[in-house]
C-alpha cells in the first residue's frame, strides 16, 4: 500500500512533525512494511508541495527514532521493530495525551472519578468498534 500523508495548514502542528507522525503511525501499524523503501526525500516534498528542508527534517527525526535507515545512493528504509521499544514509545505518547486530558479536565473542573467515567466510556467505544 502507498504511503499516504495528509497535512493540514490549521493543525497548529508543524509540518514536518505532521509527516513525520503520519510515516511513523504508517510503519507502526503495518501500511508500511519492514525494509520498505520510503519516497525520497524530494519526491515526497514535490507530491505534498512542501519544501525539501521540511521533509528532510522529518527523515532525519525518523532516522534518529531508529524507525527509518538511510541507505546511501538507495535511500530511506523501514527499519524492524523493537518490540519493546515500540511499547516504550507508544507508552510516552499515551502518558502525553493523557496528561493533556488531564490537564484540560483540570480547566473544566471534573473530578477524578468523572475523568475516569470518561475514559471508561472512551475504552468501551473503542473495544466495540
Amino acid at each position: 500500500m502507498p504511503l499516504s500523508v495528509v497535512l493540514s495548514n490549521t493543525a497548529g502542528i508543524p509540518i514536518y512533525e505532521q509527516i513525520k507522525r503520519q510515516i511513523k503511525e504508517a510503519i507502526l501499524t503495518d501500511r508500511v512494511a519492514v525494509d520498505e523503501r520510503l519516497p525520497s526525500i524530494r519526491v515526497l516534498a514535490r507530491d505534498l508541495r512542501v519544501s525539501v528542508i521540511t521533509t528532510t527534517r522529518a527523515y532525519s527525526d525518523l532516522t534518529a527514532e531508529g524507525f527509518v535507515a538511510n541507505v546511501p545512493g538507495k535511500g530511506y528504509f523501514v527499519l524492524p521493530r523493537d518490540a519493546g521499544l515500540v511499547h516504550e514509545q507508544v507508552l510516552r505518547e499515551v502518558e502525553g495525551h493523557l496528561g493533556r486530558a488531564v490537564e484540560r479536565a483540570h480547566v473544566a473542573g471534573l473530578t477524578a472519578e468523572e475523568l475516569h467515567a470518561v475514559l471508561d466510556s472512551v475504552i468501551a467505544t473503542q473495544e466495540d468498534q
